[in-house]
């Protein structure tokens, strides 16, 4: 089953032109971008070159990163997106990421898109391990994770340089198999 995924709550579908306003808006709060690769900076010219590079990419797909939308279904606003990177080696392996703009924290709409996608990556494009780095000082997302069955596999001590700083990586993962933990919703 291609993009749209439908949860209770949210459409998980490509990010559209219609998006970049509200997608800019939660990647330039410092809030937001504290512990992501981006910087306050993301300009609208940066999201509107991500949605017309993204316009044919597929999930389950391998290569660059996917960054799927999170629409709220009772108003039709984007409340975040999900990130996939599915890898060429080793196989059948995908990493994720979750980031929502802070109107949309804290009511699990995170978990239900995240886990949503998962779910599709196991259940529709063969994937076996699916894997999650996080910031240690990001706590929100290591209890997000965990509530979606992901286990802490490693802790990597001060090992990222990022933006300016020595920061410790937790990396989790979770097997096909494991899936689902339950119902984290």
């Amino acid at each position: 089953m291609p993009l749209p995924i439908r949860t209770n709550r949210l459409v998980l579908r490509p990010l559209a032109v219609e998006d970049v306003e509200p997608f800019v808006a939660y990647r330039t709060d410092p809030d937001v971008a504290r512990y992501q690769s981006w910087d306050t900076s993301y300009s609208r010219a940066d999201a509107e070159r991500l949605v017309a590079e993204q316009a044919a990419a597929e999930l389950g797909t391998p290569g660059g990163w996917l960054q799927i939308g999170a629409v709220v279904r009772a108003d039709d606003a984007l409340a975040g997106d999900c990130a996939v990177h599915v890898a060429g080696e080793p196989p059948a392996t995908a990493e994720v990421g979750v980031t929502f703009s802070r109107a949309y924290q804290g009511h699990g709409l995170a978990a239900e898109a995240l886990g949503a996608v998962v779910g599709e990556l196991f259940a529709r494009h063969a994937i076996h391990r699916v894997v999650a780095q996080a910031d240690e000082r990001n706590v929100a997302v290591h209890r997000l994770l965990e509530r979606l069955g992901f286990r802490c596999e490693a802790r990597f001590v001060e090992a990222d340089w990022f933006k300016g700083a020595w920061s410790t990586l937790r990396a989790y993962a979770l097997l096909a198999r494991e899936w689902p933990p339950g119902d984290p919703m």
